[in-house]
């Protein structure tokens, strides 16, 4: 397998276009208000000692715990509910904050998982983590993003886990475990649709975990109102499509990515190319279509 395979991303962080990305983002300030304490302490833990010698005359004895986090996040929640965009959208906000200067962020391709020859996927994930710490040098940070973590972080109990799943979870912990000696230089955000499904060893280790859940009625509302634009509706045909892309009649609620992968562009194709795009587009194409279904967490 080709290097190049390994990520699905590699980008110079911070990036203009990922923090654009971020502004399209409904409740990433919340959000990020919320992990930002955690996140900016993690990616900073070789400060700790000097913050402790500073307010507290080197006395607290929890700074020492501090130091020895785990430099790993965990993001979870159904398929379509932003983790990823948020992820890098987060990385690069606190790159940003910290004026640190070409650092990097890599997104972990789902190929690591090889062919199936035996013993690829642990070494493959083996030169990924090597990539990464080569790419922070001596002075830079780098972000990992493992995308559908469950894939290679599922847990070694399970019946019908592989050897090879076991052994990629095992070298997956061991470079989780090793980027502590970068005293939060390097950090890992995992995402994965199925929290229940991941490695018992891998959830002791994270520093956060955050859910991420379906849009609530005011998250669709902002959502709606920032994606159609231009199209001057009405606050009640707003309300209307709020309305029939909630939990309606026993379905299920629309995810971020049900808006705008599916209903989007199907409401568009009703018009295009001879029309303008108008609220019965919309409403129609909505009535017709549901929220995706849930991946089950179990």
């Amino acid at each position: 397998m080709s290097q190049n395979t390994i990520f699905d991303a590699e980008i110079v962080v911070p990036d203009a276009e990922i923090s654009a990305r971020a502004k399209t983002l409904v409740g990433f300030e919340a959000r990020y208000a919320r992990v930002h304490d955690q996140l900016r302490l993690l990616l900073n833990v070789d400060a700790v000692a000097d913050w402790n010698r500073r307010q507290h005359r080197g006395e607290l004895a929890i700074a020492g715990h501090i130091a020895d986090q785990y430099p790993l996040v965990i993001f979870h929640g159904d398929v379509g509910t932003g983790k990823t965009a948020m992820a890098e959208a987060i990385a690069n906000q606190l790159m940003s904050e910290a004026k640190t200067e070409d650092s990097m962020l890599f997104r972990l391709s789902n190929r690591v998982r090889g062919s199936g020859l035996v013993g690829e996927m642990g070494s493959l994930l083996s030169e990924a983590f090597a990539r990464v710490i080569a790419a922070v040098g001596k002075n830079r940070r780098a972000v990992l993003i493992i995308d559908e973590g469950d894939s290679i972080a599922a847990s070694r109990a399970q019946d019908h886990s592989h050897h090879e799943d076991k052994v990629a979870v095992n070298t997956l912990i061991q470079h989780i475990d090793d980027l502590r000696r970068f005293k939060g230089r390097v950090a890992v955000i995992l995402c994965t649709n199925r929290l229940s499904v991941v490695d018992a060893a891998l959830l002791r280790r994270a520093a956060v975990i955050d859910e991420f859940r379906r849009p609530t009625d005011e998250e669709r509302l902002q959502l709606l109102n920032k994606d159609l634009a231009g199209l001057d509706l009405s606050a009640a045909q707003i309300a209307d499509l709020v309305k029939v892309t909630g939990p309606l009649h026993g379905r299920l609620g629309w995810t971020f990515s049900d808006f705008r992968t599916r209903f989007y562009p199907a409401a568009v194709a009703k018009a295009f190319p001879d029309r303008p795009l108008t609220y019965r587009h919309l409403l129609e194409t909505a009535q017709q279509m549901g929220g995706s279904r849930v991946m089950e967490d179990r």
